[in-house]
């Protein structure tokens, strides 16, 4: 036999007490004098040894019950064949959601509030010897330790509600890597259990730990949250006009009427509009602002929904550069094409380096990097190339019609393009032009009955057996290729059939070209992320950032700032920030005092949808015997005392038997040989 509670045997001390009762008779007699004592001694003897005999049972008595009601505190129990013959304790993990569908309410108030209240009333089912883990969505540091119940009552106040959410099987395997030993090991899950919380898969469990989940009930409520953003150009020009798009989603069961959206740019309204939303649907609305200088922007989109208004506003960053600088690399014979092109508008800053003499240190600083009629381009180029596009840039190739095939044909491998297959000289004319691609989606406002369109004198016909990654923008007869699109890493390529002198065609004369180079130029570059989701984006993107020697950064907002760890990833800074960001808002990041990105945080919206799991549906969630399913409504919370895992347990039997004795003594006291005497 072992006990849970091996403490309480230091109690049978008590023992003691009654014996020491027994021993010492603190009754004073008094002598009275009879003139004929005869008959009384006879009596007197008779009574006595009644009397000792009294007093031996009722000391039995209490001794027994002293000790059986010892015993009962001390839980004694038989352990199973195989179970280890040490003493065990509980430990027992209680999670609190605090996720932000827990600022609901029911009649019996804040759900957060009575999650609190729930975990306390559990706490006081257990022993001084046990141990608990208080657990939130945080998943913070001081939450993988054990506290006694003063620690835990202390810490369980300091809860509060988080940006933070988390699935089941997320807190059960947080709670298992606390919950571990010879312990006997419970875990409680207190939430009103939305269903995103629920696993895609079946709920992995320890079988050594038992698990309840206590179902809060909250009153249903209408929502609609500001869903996603986007903008339709990932390059911003100063004075530009700008297009934004922004996604609402009506998760209630009624129609949303009339909702009003604001657009707030740098604490400056920039658009108001007016959105009906039908029940459970998601509506897109397009804003149109304009008047913005260089530099970095914090936009903020908002609407009025009550009740619920953690998801009624999102805000989103981005930069507005003063200039957008392009590489044109020039074979001997390219001609002054691309030159006139970028000279006519001052936004683009041009840079030409000769075939000759490529810097390829700089790829990283330009959006666009143009191949103007290389005639040897190498396959260190190519491997360049590939490390630039890996960083989301952009690249077009206008190829020498004149150089080795298989030359080219390397390089264009290099880059996982399509083949060479032969120089065509058989003049064409465009006939296909896709104007629902970005490029051209906005350019014509009608479009003309007979579009001309480019001419070529000769041009390279290509073999192409993979066209998933393939945009055809203009193609020749046949649907052959004459200037595509080729999604290559995280860039794009531009592949044209044909180069831009006069002897290969008329493209760079003709009027689509300068729409054409234009739009492509817009639409490359890398385009950063308008927002990050606190507890999902944990690595912020940058160009390149050269730090020297002792420098770090820096992420800032206010009553806010650390050092992220940085690393340097295909010509690209990767900034990590673990899970410090805990507020929605703006982060900026500074490398000394130079501000070099604003960075959006938003809550997610996985709390947006307020439906819940039923106590059926958490039942087939389940599907395990040592987890039970509780609405805290309806259902008494019972705690399983574990005897399945540590064996038979006798404390009941105990405090039976004691109760027993103490009956027993109060019979030997009233009934045993009371008989009044007489004289």
């Amino acid at each position: 036999m072992n006990f849970l509670y091996p403490g309480f045997l230091f109690a049978l001390l008590s023992v003691a007490i009654p014996i020491i009762i027994h021993l010492f008779n603190f009754r004073k007699f008094k002598k009275v004098y009879f003139s004929n004592v005869q008959l009384l001694k006879e009596v007197e003897q008779q009574n006595s040894s009644k009397e000792k005999l009294k007093n031996l049972l009722i000391l039995f008595a209490r001794i027994l019950a002293i000790i059986f009601l010892v015993l009962a505190f001390a839980q004694p129990y038989i352990p199973l064949n195989n179970q280890k013959t040490t003493a065990l304790n509980n430990a027992v993990s209680v999670y609190i959601d605090n996720s932000y569908s827990m600022e609901a309410v029911n009649k019996d108030g804040n759900l957060l509030d009575e999650a609190k209240r729930r975990a306390k009333e559990l706490i006081k089912g257990f022993g001084i010897n046990d141990r608990f883990q208080l657990l939130t969505n945080d998943f913070e540091g001081k939450h993988q330790r054990l506290l006694n119940e003063e620690e835990f009552l202390k810490a369980l106040d300091d809860v509060k509600i988080s940006a933070s959410n988390r699935n089941l099987q997320q807190i059960l395997n947080r709670q298992a890597n606390v919950l571990s030993g010879n312990a006997s090991q419970y875990s409680f899950l207190i939430s009103d259990f939305q269903k995103n919380i629920a696993p895609i898969k079946k709920l992995e469990t320890k079988p050594d730990i038992q698990y309840s989940f206590l179902k809060l009930n909250a009153t249903a409520l209408s929502n609609v949250a500001v869903d996603s953003v986007w903008m339709l150009s990932p390059n911003h020009q100063p004075g530009a006009n700008e297009k934004l798009v922004v996604q609402l989603k009506n998760y209630s069961e009624e129609e949303a009427t009339n909702i009003p959206l604001k657009l707030s740019i740098n604490n400056q309204q920039k658009g108001l509009s007016s959105v009906t939303i039908l029940a459970g649907k998601t509506k897109k609305d397009t804003l149109n602002f304009s008047g913005l200088k260089a530099g970095w922007q914090k936009g903020v989109i908002s609407i009025k929904d009550f009740p619920v208004t953690f998801d009624d506003s999102l805000s989103f960053s981005f930069k507005v550069d003063a200039s957008l600088p392009v590489l044109s690399i020039n074979g001997v014979t390219a001609g002054n094409y691309i030159k006139a092109l970028f000279a006519a508008d001052s936004y683009y800053k041009l840079t030409e380096n000769a075939e000759s003499n490529i810097n390829y240190s700089n790829f990283a600083d330009f959006g666009l990097i143009v191949l103007n009629g290389l005639k040897n381009p190498s396959s260190g180029l190519a491997q360049q190339l590939k490390t630039y596009l890996k960083t989301g840039g952009s690249i077009v190739i206008f190829p020498d019609l004149d150089s080795d095939i298989q030359v080219y044909n390397s390089f264009l491998s290099g880059l996982s393009l399509p083949q060479i297959q032969s120089l065509n000289t058989t003049a064409a004319r465009v006939d296909k032009i896709d104007l629902q691609h970005p490029i051209f989606k906005t350019v014509f406002e009608e479009i003309p009955r007979n579009l001309d369109l480019p001419t070529v004198n000769r041009y390279f016909n290509f073999v192409e057996t993979n066209n998933a990654n393939k945009e055809s923008i203009l193609s020749l007869p046949g649907g052959k290729l004459y200037f595509s699109k080729y999604g290559v890493g995280n860039g794009q390529v531009y592949l044209s059939s044909t180069g831009l002198n006069a002897n290969d065609g008329n493209l760079a004369r003709h009027p689509v070209f300068v729409p054409l180079m234009f739009r492509l130029t817009l639409n490359s570059g890398v385009e950063n992320a308008l927002y990050y989701t606190i507890g999902n984006d944990n690595t912020l993107a940058s160009k390149r950032i050269s730090l020297g020697k002792n420098q770090s950064l820096k992420l800032t907002a206010n009553s806010f700032e650390t050092i992220p760890e940085v690393r340097q990833v295909d010509g690209k800074t990767l900034i990590y920030t673990a899970d410090q960001i805990k507020k929605p808002g703006f982060y900026n990041l500074l490398l000394a005092d130079s501000l070099l990105a604003v960075y959006s945080f938003d809550n997610g919206r996985a709390e947006s949808d307020m439906h819940y799991l039923s106590k059926a549906e958490l039942d087939n969630v389940a599907e395990t015997n040592n987890l039970k399913v509780y609405d805290t409504d309806k259902d008494a919370v019972k705690l399983i005392a574990g005897a399945n895992k540590i064996g038979q347990t006798l404390w009941k039997l105990c405090l039976i038997l004691s109760l027993i004795f103490i009956a027993a003594e109060i019979l030997l006291i009233r009934f045993f040989n009371n008989t009044k005497k007489t004289i």
